[in-house]
């Protein structure tokens, strides 16, 4: 580092790929704005399926337990609860999509370009290109899960109007509660999401193929889901990361609660910390050759 800085002054590490160079670099990639369109466009498939098929009615089978019947009734009730449901029947899967692609297709897509090698010549240090694409990363898959209920609410209000927003509990929350309990509910989401971020962003620091990367984060992601409907697991299921995926329904009630998204949130950022870990421990110690 010492010849490095003799011979170029200028040199710092910390300015070296800034945050909004990487930013621009991953909003222009065509993968950045199909994902972004899915997620716009998904409010405007249920609003013509509402119209389609007719509101949502107490006498049809709800299928996945008491929350999800009430949150299917109230849909067309306002666009706050349009928001909601929304949130509900993305959150088990299509929000985890954009989470996997964002941070699996990170460090493997360089290295399936073959411009991964060339980044760490520029000198780009291995850390700093690792936080710089993992904070890229985490922005957008934030940012992915802040477009979806914003779209769905502006939709929701101009087909079903605004009001308040009825609760799966009973009752409803005044129009000044509804977009802060929103917005710990996208929160949260966010918080249990970083399981699978961690596990994308591992896995892209392993494999060249993102492919590969995106797909294992997924898979592993279902395997959990599938796991934690094992009831014979019993307490054991507390420590799975799907187990408190839909927690943040406790942020649908008169009263907030607070236990459950506390709960999930330490399993999450405990499990995500670990992977973050491995990745970085991973990538400081590999050959790069592409």
């Amino acid at each position: 580092m010492s010849a490095l800085t003799e011979s170029a002054p200028g040199y710092r590490a910390g300015r070296t790929l800034p945050f909004r160079v990487e930013l621009v670099r991953q909003l222009k990639r065509r993968r950045t704005m199909a994902m972004g369109g899915i997620l716009a466009v998904l409010p405007f498939v249920l609003i013509v399926a509402f119209a389609i098929g007719g509101t949502p009615g107490a006498d049809e089978d709800g299928g996945g337990g008491g929350n999800r019947l009430n949150l299917m009734d109230t849909a067309t009730s306002s666009g706050a609860n349009f928001a909601a449901t929304c949130l509900f029947v993305s959150a088990g899967f299509l929000l985890v999509v954009p989470v996997a692609l964002f941070c699996g297709d990170t460090v493997a897509s360089e290295a399936s370009w073959s411009s991964l090698r060339y980044l760490l010549a520029a000198p780009v240090p291995r850390a700093r290109l690792l936080w710089s694409k993992l904070t890229v990363a985490l922005a957008m898959s934030l940012a992915a899960m802040v477009l979806l209920p914003v779209v769905a609410l502006a939709a929701g209000t101009a087909a079903y109007g605004w009001g308040p927003l009825e609760l799966p509990t009973g009752g409803s929350l005044g129009t000044a509660d509804t977009v802060p309990r929103l917005a710990l509910v996208v929160g949260f989401i966010f918080v249990s999401q970083l399981v699978t971020a961690g596990l994308a962003f591992w896995l892209s620091t392993k494999t060249d193929a993102p492919l590969g990367a995106v797909g294992g984060a997924v898979g592993l992601t279902i395997i959990g889901n599938v796991l934690d409907q094992v009831t014979a697991l019993g307490t054991w299921r507390d420590f799975l990361p799907a187990h408190w995926q839909f927690a943040w329904a406790d942020a649908l009630q008169p009263q907030l609660e607070w236990s459950g998204m506390l709960k999930g949130s330490a399993v999450s950022v405990t499990y995500a910390l670990v992977l973050f870990a491995l990745a970085f421990r991973n990538f400081s110690r590999k050959d790069i050759v592409s």
